[in-house]
């Protein structure tokens, strides 16, 4: 049998094929490179395009009908709320306005959500419990995280309502465009008069530490809300995927100290300068209550509930359960991974009564553990967890009332009800939590 000579070619001719060869990859990678670039451009038209249509839907709603807010901004993130009528406040968390391309519609209908029920309840005052804005890019389109924010003082101005948040873990990712402090000098920039954001004291750490006072005419407060940074990752994980958050850090726990005390001082020498008759009247109110407000729950949130739980779903002496269920998969309580002494804090001192967190989208419990009402928020969020926008028992509201001497009521408030009725209300499976 006869082989096949393999040809032989010239020096000339291996140069002029392996040349060809480099102009065929060179095509192709230039077609790639033209695909990605015309992709980045086309997306980013629609995400400038999208959101400027949203923001222009944000600008057009109606004011609501409140009493203006007497607030007094007397230091970076110390404010005084002046009110001898107690005042009612809405929790909103995990809002998650994505601000991109991938998101334009959810992000609207989210806004839907907020302007239904803040209509209906006409508060005086709304506090974000993290995670207004959600750049993650391949849900969102996006890692502009300020589109997000924008996208909330925009709508929250037009509705004529004041407003606060402490930061989650999504509002500044690591690859987002924009830190804490660039979206704190955003919110607090003049342009949104009822934002009432600021950094909070340099010497503390995180990015949105601020206290709120409320206080009558006598000069008496009467309950102290705490809005805190809970951080965002640790221990290495960046970028959030093993689910490692951080906790309390130990400047912060003392600030609160420090602020508690300072204000139960505050109102011990008002009252001891009142006459007899004004002195009986604020007997005890130099003990001054106290609210805290968080984006990342605290670990005691996990070890309520499994005490709970473990006791066959009964109270026991330190339990105390109100309402709702944990309908989180796997870890159930996504708290800070690490132990702090914020909660024995709140136990020694005796201000602290509620604390109010979101984060955990499925989980809205409220237990009582050791005198401290632990709460999570009904959560926004139609963009983060999968399918989430076809679901709707997890979506609402928290409504808090705070009467005139300082005591507080709160309950939770659905978004699909008569009350919050409107045309661009999506239908959703009523999902049973907990299951």
């Amino acid at each position: 049998m006869k082989t096949k000579e393999k040809a032989v070619l010239s020096p000339e001719e291996k140069a002029a094929k392996k040349k060809a060869r480099h102009k065929k990859a060179g095509k192709i990678i230039s077609i790639i490179v033209s695909v990605i670039v015309l992709f980045v451009i086309v997306t980013s038209i629609i995400t400038v395009v999208g959101v400027k249509s949203n923001l222009k839907k944000a600008e057009a709603f109606p004011k609501i009908n409140t009493v203006t807010l007497d607030a007094e901004n007397f230091a970076d993130g110390y404010w005084n709320i002046h009110t001898d009528h107690g005042i009612k406040i809405v929790q909103l968390t995990d809002v998650h306005f994505g601000g991109g391309w991938m998101s334009l519609k959810k992000d609207s209908m989210a806004m839907n959500a907020v302007a239904s029920m803040l209509k209906a309840e006409k508060p005086d005052f709304v506090i974000v419990t993290g995670d207004i804005a959600y750049p993650v890019p391949f849900q969102a389109g996006t890692f502009n995280n300020k589109n997000g924010a924008k996208l909330f003082a925009t709508l929250m101005e037009s509705l004529g309502i004041y407003w606060t948040v402490g930061y989650g873990n999504h509002d500044t990712e690591l690859y987002s465009f924009f830190t804490r402090e660039e979206i704190t000098d955003f919110y607090s920039s003049g342009d949104y008069p009822h934002c009432l954001v600021q950094p909070g004291p340099a010497d503390v750490d995180g990015c949105g530490n601020q206290m709120f006072n409320i206080i009558n005419s006598d000069d008496i407060i009467t309950r102290t809300l705490f809005v805190m940074d809970s951080h965002s990752y640790i221990d290495g994980d960046f970028l959030g995927i093993m689910w490692k958050y951080d906790s309390m850090h130990e400047n912060q726990i003392a600030w609160y100290k420090q602020m508690i005390e300072e204000n139960q001082q505050h109102n011990h020498d008002v009252i001891a300068a009142m006459s007899k008759k004004d002195m009986k009247r604020y007997a005890g109110f130099d003990a001054v209550p106290s609210s805290v407000f968080q984006h990342i729950p605290l670990t005691e949130y996990k070890d309520a509930w499994n005490e709970y739980v473990e006791n066959g779903k009964q109270n026991t002496e330190n339990v105390k359960y109100n309402y709702g269920t944990v309908g989180e998969s796997g870890q159930g309580i996504y708290c800070g991974i690490h132990e702090d002494n914020f909660f024995e804090t709140m136990l020694e001192i005796g201000s602290t009564d509620t604390v109010f967190c979101g984060h955990d989208h499925l989980n809205n419990f409220s237990l009582n553990y050791k005198g401290i009402n632990l709460n999570y928020g009904y959560s926004v969020d139609y963009l983060a967890y999968p399918g989430i926008y076809k679901l709707g028992s997890q979506r609402g509201c928290t409504v808090i009332k705070i009467d005139e001497d300082g005591n507080i009521k709160h309950h939770l408030e659905n978004y699909y009800q008569d009350k919050y009725i409107s045309d661009a209300r999506e239908d959703v499976t009523m999902q049973t939590l907990g299951e």
